[in-house]
């Protein structure tokens, strides 16, 4: 069978960006559909510009701290809304730097959503097209929790929370994890009264309890309200604001409320049952190499459940269309570690196994850390908040690292790095690291290590004896 194209690519967030940049280069014939913006939720409405409006956040909130700190004169203006500038600055990455990774592309940009004919044929509006080889990449949507009266009231959602007008005066956040976080701070900093509410225990519930109760006490000491393990039961509109009402009596009113519970998927305009392929509620099935229950459909992203990180579906896509052209290659997801980050101040950062999981394996390990607050460095730049807490074995077998502090973001690509490629700490302790940088502080975990070692009596006769024998 003759087809139009030798790859279509559904979907233009991260995951398909890189099938599509990759496939082209590769000299396929690629045909990409986006029925909305290129870049989809993270470059839209998600990890781009919530960082550029954190960072607003901080310069504002610096300011303040000066003030405090005896550095500064005068009082601060009040901020003026900058949704304005932030989406001048997405609309110039998307024409200026995205639209130039797909000259090489056929594009289909919003002219409707994408279905499945058959499993090789996809429609477009009244357009049916061809390709040998389909890849979705269609992402996730917000998930609205179903609570008693959320229809009848206007939510905020990372969808349009960057279209508002101006800062609410308060706002109360439903939801602790990423985006519920870093939200917070960003609008609390410019003037936001804001409160989280949530089921979960703890703040940022995919990482660990301590580090979740570790950025709750630096919220409380910034005024943000939390409330975790709280049931809602209802929403409603009361005397011009939005009421949300728990289970155990917690009522509180704010002017804008922020949904921001977690992912969902919808599959239906897609069509997937024209083509054979299996989904459910976790999102479309896939096996270790992307592949559907249709061998020739792929699906990359947030949409397959996997890893619900943009960087991650940045590099299942580089995978799918790397198993798609060499198969003698496999490129498995289990095979590689996925860093991640909070985007709070102090960065909240994770990478392999926690302890959680390193008890529930019978795993034997040992914890070493090192805290901001005994780091020269982090003291004279007034970062000293946070620390850098490492699993390894006596024998420097990494399992996992936690890192909450200034720049956390950065360091953990050196400890994903390293247990990737099952590095020991022997080998971080012989290597020089640039200083005085957050990044040292990786070192110090390997010294803490050594000198761990350095406490067996066996070690220091051993030494002893070589010294004094040389």
């Amino acid at each position: 069978m003759k087809y139009d194209f030798d790859l279509i690519c559904i979907g233009l967030g991260p995951a398909g960006m890189a099938v599509s940049a990759m496939g082209a280069e590769m000299g396929l014939k690629v045909c990409s559909i986006e029925k909305n913006k290129i870049g989809g939720e993270c470059m839209n409405v998600g990890c781009i510009p919530s960082k550029s409006l954190l960072r607003i956040a901080k310069y504002r909130h610096s300011f303040i701290k000066l003030q405090e700190m005896g550095l500064a004169d005068g009082s601060i203006a009040g901020v003026k809304s900058p949704f304005k500038k932030i989406n001048e600055y997405l609309d110039y990455i998307a024409e200026a730097k995205n639209m130039k990774m797909f000259d090489k592309v056929t594009l289909i940009l919003g002219e409707g959503e994408a279905n499945f004919v058959d499993s090789h044929t996809v429609k477009v509006g009244e357009r049916n097209i061809t390709a040998r080889r389909i890849f979705i990449a269609t992402g996730a949507e917000p998930m609205i929790p179903p609570i008693k009266g959320i229809s009848d009231v206007d939510i905020l959602t990372n969808q349009n929370i960057f279209n508002l007008p101006d800062f609410p005066e308060s706002m109360t956040i439903i939801g602790g994890g990423a985006i519920g976080c870093e939200m917070a701070q960003a609008f609390s900093r410019l003037g936001t009264k804001c409160t989280i509410v949530q089921m979960d225990d703890f703040l940022i519930p995919n990482g660990e309890k301590g580090t979740g109760d570790y950025l709750e006490a630096i919220f409380k000491k910034e005024g943000i309200e939390v409330y975790n393990s709280r049931k809602i039961t209802e929403v409603k509109k009361e005397y011009g604001n939005i009421t949300l009402l728990t289970e155990d009596g917690l009522s509180v009113s704010s002017e804008k409320l922020l949904v921001a519970a977690g992912k969902m998927f919808k599959f239906d305009s897609l069509k997937l049952e024209n083509a054979g392929v299996k989904y459910g509620k976790f999102g479309i099935e896939v096996d270790d190499k992307y592949r559907t229950s249709v061998n020739h459909i792929y699906a990359v992203g947030d949409c397959n459940g996997k890893n619900l990180f943009t960087h991650a579906a940045m590099h299942q896509g580089m995978f799918a269309i790397m198993n798609a052209v060499s198969p003698w290659r496999m490129f498995r997801y289990k095979k590689y570690v996925i860093p991640w980050t909070v985007f709070t101040e102090p960065q909240v950062s994770m990478v392999g196994m926690q302890e959680e999981e390193l008890k529930e394996r019978g795993i034997k390990y040992q914890v070493y850390a090192a805290k901001y607050e005994n780091y020269g460095a982090a003291i004279a730049e007034n970062v000293s908040e946070g620390y850098v807490k490492v699993f390894a074995n006596s024998w420097g077998k990494v399992f996992g690292a936690i890192i909450v502090g200034d720049g956390s973001g950065e360091m953990i690509n050196e400890w994903a790095l390293i247990i990737q490629k099952k590095i020991k700490l022997y080998s971080i302790l012989f290597l020089a690291h640039s200083f005085p940088t957050m990044g040292f502080l990786t070192k110090r975990v390997a010294e803490k290590w050594m000198m761990a070692k350095m406490k067996s009596s066996l070690v220091k006769n051993i030494c002893k004896f070589c010294y004094r024998k040389l």
